[in-house]
């Protein structure tokens, strides 16, 4: 694989193209500054203005979501597991049916397992422009997102509805629904009482990894994170696993999964037969199955980085493990 070529499979965090039209709550005031990354696969953008950097998917999805200091994301749901860790900032999230079963704090490095099948929101509370980054289950990540029905309704408050199709149409701009589409129903009372108000005490010991321990516990090897017999055991179809310097030899390995390489702290060098690249926090990499890289920490001080591979197991809900 030449330098270029593995260059193609490498979004660069400064090359990022965000999308501020990609959901329902686009407009809602405290939502309509946030913005929108498709990484790898189309992810659940409901807009067509939507910029995805690599159309192939692994079996899964990578995302992110960058906000100023007080923008939230509305209540939603996913059919497939939905993981998040924090890039940047300081972020709370929030779950149930108004946002108010359970919540929890993470801070840079920290991973959530959000359980699939709740509502579940999140907002930046720290001072600066944060961004975390998101882990999708499947290929189609799950069909689409699921809005509680009073997002919806601020959304067609200030313009925005979301046709059956999956699609927003802008009542603002002049748009509308084709003749042959029907707007989005609002989930009824019997739905709504299908979805789970666990409380913090549920749901943060089995889903939240905390940066400090992983970065302990990968002194010498890989930490699993997602994994079924990792910090937070589940089979979603994919596991996630957590490095720092030490964890690898510096010898080259090969796998014969899809490999999606995501730094949080520090520089790491990857090479390959062909070449050579750094990278860098907030950088997504595609390496391809079978070929054989080494991966090592560039320079002095602290280095860590998440590592996704596809399983398996069929992508869907959080599975007890």
């Amino acid at each position: 694989m030449t330098p270029d070529q593995m260059e193609a499979r490498i979004v660069r965090y400064g090359d990022l193209k965000p999308c501020k039209t990609a959901f329902i709550d686009a407009h809602t005031p405290g939502s309509n500054q946030k913005e929108n990354f498709t990484i790898i696969g189309g992810g659940v953008s409901e807009s067509a203005d939507q910029h995805v950097h690599i159309a192939e998917t692994p079996g899964f999805n990578i995302g992110a979501a960058g906000q100023p200091p007080k923008c939230r994301n509305s209540l939603h749901s996913h059919r497939t597991a939905e993981v998040f860790f924090v890039l940047k900032g300081r972020w709370r999230f929030f779950w149930g049916r108004w946002g108010t079963a359970g919540e929890v704090v993470l801070e840079e490095g920290d991973i959530f397992n959000i359980p699939t099948g709740i509502f579940r929101g999140f907002e930046n509370i720290g001072t600066d422009y944060g961004m975390i980054m998101a882990i999708l289950g499947g290929d189609d990540a799950g069909g689409g997102v699921i809005w509680a029905p009073q997002v919806v309704e601020d959304a067609r408050d200030h313009g925005l509805v979301l046709g059956q199709n999956g699609k927003l149409y802008d009542t603002s701009k002049g748009q509308r629904l084709p003749d042959d589409v029907a707007p989005m129903p609002l989930l009824k009372d019997a739905e709504l009482a299908t979805f789970p108000e666990p409380t913090t005490a549920q749901v943060v010991p089995g889903n939240v990894a905390r940066y400090w321990d992983m970065m302990a516990l990968s002194d010498h090897q890989p930490c699993k994170v997602i994994d079924v017999d990792g910090l937070l055991p589940d089979r979603p179809g994919f596991e996630v696993a957590f490095l720092s310097r030490g964890s690898l030899p510096d010898a080259a390995y090969s796998t014969q999964r899809h490999e999606v390489l995501m730094p949080v702290r520090g520089h790491w060098r990857l090479t390959w037969e062909g070449g050579s690249t750094v990278l860098n926090p907030g950088d997504t990499a595609a390496i391809p199955p079978g070929l054989s890289h080494a991966l090592v920490p560039s320079m002095t001080g602290e280095a860590s980085l998440y590592r996704i591979r596809n399983t398996d197991d069929p992508a869907g809900p959080t599975r007890n493990c």
